[in-house]
C-alpha cells in the first residue's frame, strides 16, 4: 500500500505519514500527536503499511496454555483482581501433585507452550518457583517453559539474595526457554509509585530483560494501559523499551493490554473504548519499528476487535490459553480460550494467512 492512497483527513499526520513511507523512526511527539489526533483510519492504514513490510499477510498464533501457580501475592497493585493474602478466602499454592493434576486434566498433544505466571508469594521459597518448572519439564519435555514475568525475576532476587543473573540461570536450568511479558504495567515511576509501588521498578524491569537477552533468551513485553497513565507515559513507555531492544535485539513482540475494571458487573464507561484500543494497537506497530510483531490480545479486548486489528498493523493474535485467569478475576467479559479453528477463522476472515508458530515464531503449519 503507497502513501498516495492514504486520504489523510488529520492534516497533523502529514509528516507522520511521510515519514512512515520513507522508513524513519518517529519521535516521542509523533507518538503524542497519533495519540491525540482522532483519525483512526490513517492511523491504522500507517500501521497496516509498516506491518505489511515486516510481515506481509502472515498472521500467527501457538497452542499453549496458561498455568498459575499460586495467586498468594505480596504485591497490592491497584487494577489487580487476582491476588489474595495467605488466609484469604481463594487463596491457593499447587504443589507439585496439584500442578501436574491441572495440567493433566487440561494437557493436550497439540499444545507446545506452557505460558506460567502467578503471584510473587513470599511464603514459598525460591525453589518452589525452580521446581515449579523442573516438574513441567519432566513430564513434558517437548513444551516451551515460557515462563515469569520480569516482575517475579526481580522478586526471586529478593528472596534468593541472588543477583538477576544468578536467578535465570538456576531457571534456566531447570528448563526456563523465555519470559514472558507481563509485570511492565507502565515504565515510568510516577504511574508504578502509585499503581504497583511494591513491585520492580522500571529500571529493573528492563534490567531483567536486558540480562535476559544478554544470557541468549527471546522475551516478550507489554504495556497495561487505560488506567492513570497519561497519553505522553504510553508513548515513554514504548520508547523505553524500543531503546533496549536497539541494544539487545531480544524482544520478539510487544503486547498492549487495555486494563481491566476489577468487576465484571462494571458498565462501558468503565471500560476502555474500541477506538483506543485500535489506536493504542496502532500506535505500537508505528514506534515500535525494531519490533517483529504487535499482538492482539483477545482477552482484553474481545475476539471481534482482535480481527479488526489485523487491518491495523497486527501479526499475532496469541493462543488456544485453555484457561485464563488473571484479566477474568479483573473483569474480563471475554472467552477464556479459543479453538485452533476458531483461532483460524478469526484470521482467514480478515484476509490473512493463518501461521500456527512456536514460541519463537517457527512456522509449525499452515492453515
Amino acid at each position: 500500500m503507497a502513501l498516495e492512497t492514504i486520504a489523510i483527513q488529520d492534516k497533523s499526520l502529514a509528516g507522520i505519514a511521510e515519514k512512515v513511507q520513507h522508513g524513519e523512526r518517529l519521535t516521542l511527539e509523533d507518538g503524542v500527536t497519533l495519540f491525540n489526533s482522532h483519525d483512526l483510519l490513517t492511523i491504522g492504514q500507517l500501521a497496516n503499511l509498516v506491518n505489511q513490510r515486516k510481515n506481509g499477510d502472515n498472521v500467527y498464533f501457538v497452542q499453549n496454555m496458561y498455568i498459575n501457580p499460586t495467586n498468594v501475592c505480596e504485591a497490592h497493585c491497584k487494577f489487580c483482581g487476582f491476588r489474595r493474602d495467605k488466609d484469604q478466602d481463594g487463596a491457593y499454592t499447587m504443589n507439585t501433585e496439584e500442578l501436574l493434576h491441572y495440567v493433566e486434566t487440561r494437557f493436550h498433544p497439540g499444545i507446545r507452550e506452557f505460558h506460567i505466571v502467578g503471584g510473587h508469594n513470599q511464603h514459598m521459597p525460591f525453589e518452589y518457583y525452580i521446581d515449579t518448572l523442573r516438574t513441567l519439564k519432566k513430564a513434558y519435555p517437548n513444551v516451551t517453559l515460557k515462563s515469569y514475568t520480569g516482575a517475579e525475576i526481580e522478586f526471586f532476587s529478593r528472596i534468593s539474595g541472588l543477583s538477576i543473573e544468578g536467578v535465570l540461570k538456576e531457571l534456566m536450568n531447570a528448563g526456563l526457554e523465555s519470559l514472558t511479558g507481563g509485570g511492565a504495567e507502565i515504565l515510568t515511576e510516577r504511574y508504578r509509585m502509585k499503581m504497583s509501588p511494591e513491585k520492580a521498578s522500571t529500571d529493573m524491569y528492563l534490567q531483567v530483560h536486558r540480562t535476559a537477552h544478554q544470557l541468549g533468551l527471546k522475551t516478550h513485553s507489554t504495556m497495561l494501559y487505560g488506567s492513570i497513565e497519561t497519553l505522553e507515559e504510553r508513548v515513554i513507555h514504548m520508547l523505553r523499551l524500543r531503546e533496549l531492544q536497539d541494544e539487545t535485539n531480544g524482544f520478539m513482540v510487544f503486547i498492549p493490554l487495555a486494563v481491566q475494571p476489577i468487576k465484571a458487573s462494571a458498565g462501558i464507561k468503565r471500560r476502555n473504548s474500541a477506538i483506543d484500543d485500535l489506536k493504542t494497537m496502532a500506535i505500537s506497530r508505528l514506534m515500535l519499528d525494531n519490533f517483529p510483531h504487535i499482538k492482539a490480545y483477545f482477552i482484553n479486548i474481545g475476539t471481534q476487535l482482535t480481527q479488526l486489528s489485523l487491518t491495523m498493523g497486527m501479526s499475532d493474535v496469541h493462543g488456544t490459553l485453555v484457561e485464563e485467569r488473571i484479566s477474568h478475576a479483573a473483569g474480563a467479559l471475554t472467552q477464556q480460550a479459543l479453538t485452533v479453528d476458531e483461532l483460524v477463522w478469526l484470521v482467514k476472515g480478515a484476509g490473512k494467512r493463518a501461521l500456527e508458530r512456536d514460541t519463537f515464531y517457527n512456522v509449525v503449519k499452515e492453515h
